[in-house]
């Protein structure tokens, strides 16, 4: 099951320098997972400083 980023989210950006595979890009709002492309590896929830992120 892919990541999903929450409201907690700040656009700080650290999850999409981090992700191996690219499936992290600014959204309309904030910051949003490609569940097609996130390999489940959870590199982006630990690296989160707000922890606006978690396994879906």
């Amino acid at each position: 099951m892919a990541y999903v980023i929450s409201d907690a989210c700040v656009s700080c950006g650290t999850c999409a320098g981090e992700c191996p595979v690219g499936a992290i890009s600014q959204g309309d709002v904030q910051y949003e997972i490609n569940a097609d492309a996130c390999i489940d590896c959870g590199t982006c929830s630990a690296s989160c400083p707000t922890g606006a992120i978690s396994q879906g």
